[in-house]
């Protein structure tokens, strides 16, 4: 576990952020007002993903690897970011949802029903905590993998 003590270090700041974010989101007013803003902002997060996942892979190379990574080793360590962000997610998202944001998903029920052809079966279905950890869970693994995979590629030390 020692070898994965700077990937852990980022997954729990990856996850303070995210909740941080969270709590940015519900105060400027995406999680009720103005909801219909939410889905389309919520993207920017991304950046402060990318930012974080350089960071750490950064971090990595630094600290871990004296300064030379290859291709491989840097991927390596942004799957297990990404597999260890991925298991903190249900925690994450239930804290945001349950703690920080409680009516988000019954605002945005209402919002899609009332703005949108969804139904309120369909509503309620895709817009609950179980989807949403499930749907976060698997998109945050495999996003994370592929930005690894990326940065990696962009972080290698140059061959001699």
């Amino acid at each position: 576990m020692e070898k994965f003590k700077i990937e852990f270090k980022w997954a729990v700041i990856f996850s303070i952020c995210l909740l941080i974010w969270m709590i940015f989101e519900k105060s400027i007013g995406w999680h009720d007002e103005k909801i219909k803003f939410q889905p389309i902002y919520t993207m920017l997060f991304g950046f402060i993903s990318i930012l974080i996942y350089v960071l750490a892979l950064l971090n990595k190379k630094k600290t871990y690897y004296n300064n030379f990574i290859d291709w491989k080793q840097g991927f390596l360590s942004g799957a297990i970011l990404s597999l260890l962000v991925a298991i903190l997610t249900p925690v994450v998202l239930y804290l945001a949802f349950e703690y920080i944001s409680p009516d988000y998903f019954s605002n945005m029920i209402t919002y899609k029903i009332e703005n949108s052809k969804m139904t309120k079966e369909a509503a309620e279905k895709y817009f609950s905590l179980s989807n949403y950890i499930y749907t976060n869970t698997f998109s945050t693994l495999s996003n994370g993998i592929v930005i690894s995979a990326i940065i990696a590629f962009f972080i290698k030390s140059k061959a001699n």
